[in-house]
């Protein structure tokens, strides 16, 4: 049974391919599990070959649709190709990559600037470029792009996400609001705040070894810190990105949505 049935809603989507980007661990791996339990035939990537084929085989024993791998890395020409190449189609993009590293921007030379926009920025346009004319001509599309809570409310010390990630969602802004909105192709973005990923842990794990304390306190005092008191779930995550993808959100495009258990203090 698909996960749309198990939520009392039918997401419309059994038998779309999606490509998902960074889909071995964390939040992609999430919205991976979410539109196969839908019924959507997928694509998944990673860099790490391993990590990959068992989340590929997790997903192929749900028996519910079809999944394919390409390890590689998706920042590059050669990996974009290879991950396209293996969709029939791409009804669905969810693009995703990692983070850049936090630090002062006074260390940051023009090599390390170009590194990160061209992972948080400059791939997911190359992807859409690649994907956006054959869904609007298909009438269907939909474009996820995985950003961060930073693009909302900026993190001093992550200024190339907050530089890369906010380029892209400028560039978005325009590309949503374009011709493919009347074709039915929505173009939008997930913002996570604080989930419980190994990318969390490890910079969790970080910041106690460099200030000295618990690491079981530095968790309870950010979850502290968050109104829902507790860190999200990539489960939680992937059944919201599923829905943006399915046949009810047509409607929705354009939006950047935050996940974050009320963490950001803002009316809008």
């Amino acid at each position: 049974m698909a996960l749309g049935t198990n939520l009392g809603m039918n997401l419309g989507i059994e038998g779309k391919w999606a490509l998902v980007c960074a889909a071995s661990k964390g939040l992609g791996k999430g919205c991976a599990q979410a539109l196969v339990g839908a019924g959507v035939n997928v694509v998944i990537t990673a860099r790490g070959a391993e990590a990959l084929e068992a989340t590929a085989a997790e997903l192929r024993a749900l028996g519910l649709a079809e999944v394919r791998t390409v390890a590689g890395d998706i920042t590059t020409a050669a990996g974009r190709a290879a991950a396209l190449a293996a969709c029939p189609q791409v009804d669905i993009l969810v693009n995703n990559a990692g983070g850049p590293p936090p630090g002062d921007f006074r260390t940051w030379d023009r090599e390390v600037w170009v590194k990160a926009i061209d992972a948080n920025m400059l791939t997911p346009i190359e992807l859409i470029k690649s994907t956006v004319d054959a869904m609007a001509a298909r009438g269907y599309g939909r474009v996820v792009n995985i950003t961060s809570a930073a693009v909302k409310a900026p993190i001093d010390v992550l200024g190339l996400s907050n530089g890369a990630r906010s380029g892209l969602t400028g560039f978005v802004a325009g590309l949503a609001r374009s011709n493919i909105a009347g074709k039915g192709v929505t173009v939008n973005g997930l913002l996570p705040g604080a989930f419980d990923t190994d990318r969390l842990r490890t910079t969790v794990q970080a910041f106690a070894e460099k200030s000295g304390q618990d690491i079981e306190k530095v968790i309870h005092d950010r979850q502290r810190n968050i109104p829902a008191q507790r860190f999200g779930t990539a489960a939680e995550f992937g059944a919201v990105c599923a829905f943006i993808c399915s046949v009810h959100a047509g409607y929705l495009t354009g939006q950047n949505i935050l996940l974050d258990g009320g963490a950001y203090p803002g009316t809008f």
